[in-house]
């Protein structure tokens, strides 16, 4: 009965291709960590026969790699189907698939080219495997094609003939059939096919960065001059210059999108307007100061550098000179870089030094080497984006500073971590660092710079975003990102101050060498650590947060799942008598932790804890007597200079406090008290007894009996927003 549905399920089609590469674009796992699971060892072992795992094995390799639980069910069986090529089909087990398939494919998914993707894509359509599309599965794609970007949510009205005509093109020799080869070619210099397959492709000097966009207004396309139909996705846009084109006329020999550095050093420090045409109407002109009226096509122009707008004979008239506008001090122009022809220098990659360049980021199609020359008193900003963080909005703020910046200072952190930024930047003397991105992705970049041996270590902003950000919030930047303008958080970068931060060493040895566990996120502290109440709450939202991260996606229901682990660990009680599994040795004193009913122990670095929690407590300034931290001795515990002791984050010194269980931590979120205070010192040994939920930073983790050692290691230098930046800790 089941025979007539079996070639619809094994169909695979552009839309699960699509949603695959969606997935795997927030995945932080890589195939190699997922075979691990399947040795003898690995907790998958037991789905594995020989070279082949059964549809078992498969879905769990899915949920492992992908990090879901709710995969969707149809999607799994059709690509299970798709690797059941001839010859798995001979062996013992029908129903079985080559492991070594399977891995092959989704490495490819996650780090193949262009080119080889558009191989896996061809596999797909040549449904009879001959080698060749004829016109009956090129319709197929066609077809398919539609289907895909209605699924991308782009206006199909007037896509049909486009792909049409496309696949005409493809056919190099006009056979009437298209070719491995033809495709592959073709599609390498076919724009909406790239597009719609979602295949990025290593952007180079002229080259735009397209994307499909919605516009709420009336724009017209920068090459046939008519304007963009449709109500959902009408066309595709750069993001760098914001050149705007039909998807017809992608592949029309559009002008070149904007350059990024200069051909040669002679041509530095000339400064010129890069014009980009049209979509300026109700916008004032920045030379005559008159409104610039639409007549129904392309109207006035933009300067992508300094953002100013004018008429079109305006444009031509003085000054030529480009400012680069209300954000000078932070854009590195294309006058301001250089290629030069040397050996290629070892750079930094991933925070650690190689012999090998970073995959042509910062160098020319002709191997050059770029370098550069700074535009005099100003600070360029060199960003990093984590663009899986925070959702969607990584993505979003990296296309937004790609704009208002040079594309060439603005790093994705999922292609080369921040080892080819910090290589491109290291010989300048006075620049600055923005990280946008979480709290991990701060400590991230800290510890790159850290490995990069920098002559000189810049100071370091944070646009935070998701959940938590503390370290953020103590710099005043905000608890989370939410779409406010970027050109106004810019401005407060430049107006913002330096600040030493302490960063501390933590080594933990394990007293049962012999047994494994769970492993050490971190050896930085540059937030905070934590043993027993709250680190078991934040253990028990991390592995449901693993298991089902579809029911973590907004900062709401963040909340109200760490609601009820804190009721349950309420109920629960896991961390009752604390003092009599562990001990605590600040400066080799003793802490006497017999004297109340403790569930945790935090050691703070910063006033800042979980979200915006401050387990310290406010300090009155008028009892802070002007204290220094060189008058400060290695260590604190009496209790009464305690009370009158402030939070400081570069005095060389740790916070411990003790918490009483999770109802008290509730009353410590909501602000209504503070933690006990136990100590403050500068060096810190912890000894436990027994296994126990342990968190640096947010991460938490499962611990055996083990000897922990905290040291100060170094001080990060960190930028302060402006004082009149709102939130928490704007006062501080």
């Amino acid at each position: 009965m089941s025979a007539p549905t079996k070639p619809e399920v094994k169909e695979l089609n552009p839309v699960d291709f699509i949603q695959l590469q969606q997935y795997i674009e927030y995945c932080s796992l890589k195939v190699k960590d997922v075979l691990r699971e399947f040795d003898a060892d690995g907790r998958l072992a037991r789905h594995r026969h020989g070279e082949c795992i059964n549809e078992e094995g498969f879905g769990l390799f899915l949920k492992t790699y992908l990090e879901v639980e709710d995969f969707p069910v149809d999607l799994c069986q059709r690509l299970f189907r798709s690797f059941q090529n001839a010859e798995s089909a001979q062996a013992e087990r029908s129903k079985e698939v080559f492991l070594k398939d399977v891995s092959c494919y989704f490495s490819l998914l996650e780090d193949g080219q262009p080119r080889d993707k558009l191989e896996f894509a061809f596999r797909l359509y040549d449904r009879d495997g001959n080698g060749v599309l004829d016109s009956s599965e090129v319709d197929r794609i066609i077809a398919q094609m539609m289907h895909a970007a209605e699924y991308l949510d782009w206006d199909v009205s007037e896509l049909k003939p486009v792909l049409k005509d496309m696949m005409t093109a493809i056919d190099a020799d006009s056979s009437g059939t298209v070719s491995l080869e033809e495709w592959v070619e073709g599609g390498m210099n076919n724009v909406p096919l790239l597009v719609l397959l979602g295949l990025k492709v290593t952007q180079k000097d002229g080259q735009h960065l397209w994307r499909m966009k919605h516009f709420n207004k009336p724009v017209y396309c920068n090459v046939c001059q008519s304007m963009l139909l449709g109500l959902r996705k009408q066309g595709l846009c750069c993001s760098c210059c914001k050149y705007t084109v039909h998807g017809r006329c992608a592949n029309r020999n559009p002008a070149p999108c904007t350059r990024t550095y200069v051909k040669a050093k002679k041509d530095t420090g000339v400064p010129a307007h890069e014009w980009v045409s049209g979509n300026c109407e109700s916008r004032k002109c920045d030379r005559c100061q008159k409104k610039i009226r639409s007549y129904q096509g392309l109207t006035g122009k933009h300067c992508v550098w300094c953002h100013t707008m004018r008429h079109d004979e305006c444009a031509e008239k003085e000054p030529t000179e480009c400012t680069c506008g209300s954000l000078r001090d932070h854009i590195l122009p294309p006058w301001a870089i250089y290629p030069v022809i040397k050996e290629r220098q070892n750079i930094v990659k991933n925070g650690c030094s190689s012999s090998t360049d970073d995959s042509d980021l910062n160098t020319t199609p002709d191997g050059q080497v770029l370098q550069i020359s700074p535009v005099p008193n100003t600070h360029p900003l060199l960003v990093f984006v984590n663009p899986k963080s925070g959702g969607k909005q990584g993505e979003r703020v990296l296309r937004k500073l790609q704009y208002l910046l040079n594309p060439r200072q603005v790093y994705n952190l999922s292609n080369g971590g921040p080892g080819p930024g910090l290589s491109f930047f290291r010989n300048l003397q006075d620049y600055r660092i923005l990280v946008c991105g979480g709290d991990g992705t701060v400590g991230w970049i800290l510890d790159a710079i850290d490995k990069a041996n920098m002559t000189v270590r810049p100071p370091v902003a944070v646009l935070p975003l998701g959940t938590g950000n503390d370290l953020a919030r103590c710099l005043r930047w905000g608890g989370g990102y939410d779409g406010e303008d970027l050109s106004r958080i810019l401005r407060d970068i430049e107006g913002s101050s330096q600040l030493l931060m302490d960063r501390w060493s933590v080594q933990v040895i394990s007293d049962e060498s012999d047994e494994k566990g769970d492993p050490v996120p971190y050896e930085i502290i540059n937030n905070y650590f934590s043993i027993g109440v709250d680190a078991s709450i934040a253990h028990r939202f991390h592995t449901m947060r693993e298991k089902h991260p579809q029911k973590f996606n907004s900062r709401m229901k963040n909340k109200l799942w760490y609601f009820e682990f804190a009721t349950s660990e309420t109920i629960s009680a896991s961390c009752k008598k604390l003092s009599e599994s562990l001990s605590i040795e600040c400066c080799g004193t003793s802490l006497d932790l017999s004297s109340s009913s403790l569930e945790g122990i935090a050691i703070l670095n910063i006033p800042s804890m979980h979200g915006g929690s401050n387990l310290w407590g406010e300090t009155k300034k008028a009892d802070a007597k002007g204290t220094t931290s060189q008058e400060e001795p290695e260590v604190i515990v009496n209790p009464e200079i305690l009370k009158v002791t402030a939070q400081d984050l570069s005095d060389r010194r740790l916070e411990v406090v003790g918490l009483e269980g999770a109802m008290e931590m509730g009353q410590i979120y909501t602000g209504l008290k503070s933690a006990v205070r136990l100590a403050k010192t500068s060096q810190i040994i912890i000894r436990t007894k027994k296994a126990l939920p342990m968190q640096i930073d947010g991460e938490p983790w499962m611990q055996r009996p083990c000897t922990i050692q905290i040291t100060h290691k170094n001080q990060a230098c960190m930028l302060m927003a402006p004082q009149t930046k709102s939130g928490f800790f704007a006062s501080k």
